[in-house]
C-alpha cells in the first residue's frame, strides 16, 4: 500500500512526547512503520520487549481511535490508567460495566476524542458492537496475546476466531496482532485466522544474553529456593501452582529473615493491590505468587525468577521467566522439580479433561444456579463462588474447577478472577431537573451538593468513581446512611448508582444450550489433549536434560536454529567446568612428558598426543604458556620451565 498522511510529528517525536524516551528498541520502529503504511503487520517480541508502543505510537501519529483486542480485564484496565496517566485519552468496555456505561464509552469513540478502546473478543460479536464501528473512524485494530486466536498455542480462546468476522467490517483498516511466544504453526495459523493481507512479520530473537536458565532436581525445594535467594540479591518472584502454597511459602521465607508476600486471583483488590505496590516499591523482596501474578507488570529489576512448580508448557514458562532481568542486568531463572513432579504433568493434562457427561452436568447446575432459561443469558454476568456452586450441587471442587475451565475454552463462558470495580455513579438527570428534586427533597439537598462538590460536573455526563467513606466523611454520616440515600435516589431515577464489586464473574456468552444437545466439538477436545501432552513432554524434556544448553532448548522449541550456546545456563556452565578439568588434567601430562623428554617441536608433541582431539591439545597448550608453566626456547621448541 502507498504510504498515508499523518497529521502529526514522526514516530520519535512521539516517543519523546508522550513516554520520554530518546530511541526505540530493535524492530520497534520497522513495526510501526509498518502499520503507517497501511500494512497488516505480525509483532512477536519476548516477554517486557515494548510491544504496547508498536501499535501506541502509530496510532498517536493517525486520525481516529484503535480498538484493542485484549482477553484479560485485569490487563485491559492497566493499559487505560497508563494510557491515562500520559493524558492520552483511552477507555476500556469489560463485563463489570452496565448497558449505560458501554453506551457512553462508544459514543466518545465516535463523537469524542477517545483514542483506544479495549474489548475482549466476546464484545465484537455483539450488534452494539458492530453498529457502533461502522460509525468510527478506526485507524488500527490490535490484538494482544494473539497466539489465543490459534489452537496449537498454548491459551486457545474459542472468542478469538470471531475476530476475522469483525474485521470482515474494517477492510480498509490494518490489523497488527501481537503476542510474546509463538512457534512457527502458530505465527502461521494467526496470519490465516485473522485473514492477513500484506503481511510484514517482525519478531526479535527469543534469546536472552542476560538471563540464565537452570533447572534442579532437588528433594528439598524449599532449602534450595532459600539458597538462591541468598545467593542472588535483589528482588524475586517465586511461581507455585496453589493459593494454598503461595501462602505456606511466603509465611515460610519470613521466618528464614526474607520478606515475603503471597499473591493470587483470590485475594481481594486492596490485598493484591497493596502486595504488588509493596514489592513494585522494594518494600517486600519476594512475592510467591500463582500465575495470575505478572502479567502487565513492569518491574525491571528483577534478579531471579524461581518456579518452584513446573508449569504446564514451555510458552507459559518463558513468559514467566522473562519477567527476570528486563533491565538488561544479569538474572536467573530456576526450575526446581522432584521425579514425581514430571509425572504429575501428564497426570495433570488427563484431569484437565473431564468427561463430557460431567461436562454437561456442570453446565447444567450453572443454568439452575443462576436460572437461566434455554435461549437466554448470552453475555449475562453473575457473581461466582465455588465453593457455594459446588455445595449446592454435590459436585466435586476440582473437577469442577477443570470443567469450567474446558467449558470456557470451547467458548460458552468466560471466567474472571475476583476484580475490583470500584463504587459509580452518573446523574440521569439534567441540571434543572435536579434543581427540582431538590426543592421537593430538601432532605436531599446537601447530600447532592456533597457529591457534586466532591465528583464534580463530569457526573451528568460520564459515570465517576464514587467512594462511599469519603462521602459519609464530608457529609458528616455513617457509610450505612450514605448508601441508603444513594439507593434512594437510584430508585427516583435521579441517579444511577454501581456498588463497587470484588467477585470473581461468570459471563454466559452464548444464548443458554439444553445441557443434554450441548454442541462440545470432542474430536478436538480430543485433539488438544494429544497437544496438551506434547507441550507438557517438551516441559519435561527442558527439565530432565542435563547436557543442553538451555537457551538452544527453548529457541529451537519457538522454531529458532541458528544460534549458538548461551554459556551461562546451568548444563553450559557445567560443561565448562568439565572441559576446565579436563584441560587442566591433559595439561599436567604434556608438562610432565616435556620434563622428563626434553624438548619438543609442537608439531612432534601433538604427535604424542594424536589420539586427542586438536583443540583440547592446544588449549591445554595455552594454559601451560599462560601461566608459564612451559616456554619456547630459542629454536622454537616447547620445554618445561624450572622456574
Amino acid at each position: 500500500m502507498e504510504a498515508r498522511n499523518y497529521p502529526m510529528n514522526s514516530p520519535e517525536q512521539i516517543l519523546k512526547q508522550y513516554w520520554n524516551y530518546d530511541s526505540f528498541r530493535p524492530i520497534q520502529k520497522e513495526a510501526i512503520l509498518s502499520v503507517i503504511n497501511g500494512n497488516d503487520t505480525l509483532l512477536l517480541l519476548p516477554t517486557g520487549g515494548g510491544k504496547s508502543i508498536c501499535f501506541q505510537v502509530p496510532v498517536l501519529m493517525l486520525e481516529g481511535v484503535c480498538i484493542v483486542v485484549t482477553p484479560l480485564i485485569a490487563l485491559m484496565k492497566d493499559q487505560v490508567e497508563q494510557l491515562k496517566r500520559r493524558h492520552i485519552p483511552a477507555a476500556a468496555i469489560h463485563s463489570g460495566m452496565n448497558k449505560h456505561e458501554i453506551d457512553i464509552a462508544l459514543d466518545n469513540c465516535i463523537h469524542g476524542s477517545t483514542r483506544f478502546l479495549y474489548v475482549s473478543p466476546e464484545r465484537l460479536r455483539t450488534d452494539l458492537m458492530k453498529e457502533r464501528a461502522k460509525q468510527m473512524k478506526i485507524c488500527l485494530l490490535a490484538i494482544d496475546e494473539a497466539h489465543c486466536i490459534s489452537a496449537w498455542g498454548y491459551d486457545f480462546r474459542p472468542s478469538y476466531l470471531q475476530i476475522a468476522e469483525f474485521r470482515a467490517l474494517l477492510p480498509e483498516v490494518p490489523v497488527m496482532a501481537l503476542t510474546a511466544t509463538a512457534t512457527e504453526e502458530v505465527r502461521a495459523d494467526i496470519i490465516d485466522k485473522l485473514q492477513m493481507k500484506t503481511v510484514r512479520v517482525y519478531k526479535q530473537s527469543f534469546a536472552r544474553d542476560n538471563l540464565s536458565y537452570s533447572a534442579f532436581v532437588e528433594e528439598n525445594k524449599a532449602q534450595k529456593l532459600l539458597q538462591i535467594l541468598k545467593r542472588v540479591p535483589g528482588t524475586s518472584i517465586v511461581y507455585v501452582k496453589t493459593r494454598k502454597r503461595t501462602k505456606e511459602i511466603a509465611d515460610w521465607l519470613n521466618k528464614q529473615g526474607i520478606s515475603a508476600e503471597n499473591y493470587h486471583g483470590g485475594l481481594s483488590h486492596k490485598e493484591r493491590n497493596d502486595r504488588q505496590s509493596a514489592w513494585i516499591g522494594n518494600k517486600v523482596r519476594v512475592v510467591v505468587a500463582t500465575n495470575a501474578f505478572g502479567m502487565g507488570i513492569d518491574k525491571p529489576d528483577v534478579r531471579s525468577v524461581v518456579h518452584f512448580d513446573l508449569p504446564e508448557n514451555l510458552e507459559a514458562y518463558y513468559q514467566e521467566a522473562g519477567r527476570a532481568g528486563r533491565d538488561g542486568h544479569k538474572a536467573y531463572a530456576v526450575a526446581l522439580f522432584v521425579p514425581l513432579d514430571l509425572e504429575e504433568l501428564l497426570d495433570a493434562v488427563e484431569r484437565k479433561y473431564p468427561p463430557f457427561e460431567l461436562l454437561k452436568r456442570v453446565y447444567q447446575a450453572l443454568a439452575n444456579y443462576y436460572k437461566v432459561p434455554v435461549g437466554s443469558g448470552e453475555l449475562s454476568i453473575h457473581d461466582f463462588d465455588l465453593q457455594h456452586f459446588c455445595g449446592t450441587f454435590g459436585l466435586p471442587v476440582s473437577e469442577t474447577h477443570y470443567s469450567l475451565k474446558l467449558l470456557e475454552e470451547e467458548g460458552f463462558l468466560q471466567l474472571s478472577e475476583s476484580f475490583f470495580e470500584p463504587s459509580k455513579l452518573m446523574f440521569l438527570v439534567d441540571n434543572r431537573q435536579l434543581y427540582d428534586f431538590q426543592i421537593r427533597y430538601p432532605g436531599l439537598d446537601s447530600f447532592i451538593k456533597v457529591i457534586l462538590r466532591l465528583y464534580g460536573g463530569e457526573s451528568f455526563s460520564e459515570y465517576v468513581r464514587i467512594n462511599e467513606t469519603e462521602v459519609g466523611q464530608h457529609f458528616y454520616a455513617p457509610v450505612q446512611e450514605v448508601l441508603n440515600k444513594l439507593r434512594f435516589l437510584q430508585e427516583r431515577d435521579i441517579i444511577d448508582y454501581e456498588p463497587k464489586r470484588d467477585k470473581p464473574q461468570l459471563t454466559f456468552l452464548t444464548p443458554r444450550f439444553d445441557a443434554p444437545t450441548l454442541p462440545l466439538q470432542v474430536v478436538e477436545i480430543k485433539k488438544k489433549r494429544a497437544r496438551d501432552r506434547k507441550k507438557a513432554q517438551a516441559v519435561i524434556e527442558y527439565a530432565s536434560s542435563d547436557n543442553r544448553c538451555r537457551t538452544l532448548m527453548l529457541l529451537e522449541y519457538f522454531n529458532e536454529f541458528d544460534a549458538s550456546e548461551c554459556g551461562i545456563c546451568d548444563n553450559c556452565l557445567k560443561k565448562k567446568k568439565e572441559r576446565e578439568l579436563a584441560t587442566a588434567a591433559l595439561a599436567k601430562e604434556i608438562s610432565i612428558d616435556l620434563k622428563e623428554n626434553g624438548p619438543h617441536h609442537p608439531k612432534q608433541l601433538r604427535e604424542r598426543f594424536d589420539h586427542l582431539p586438536e583443540k583440547h591439545f592446544l588449549r591445554a597448550v595455552k594454559l601451560l604458556l599462560e601461566n608459564e608453566q612451559i616456554e619456547y626456547n630459542e629454536q622454537g621448541k616447547l620445554i618445561w620451565n624450572k622456574k
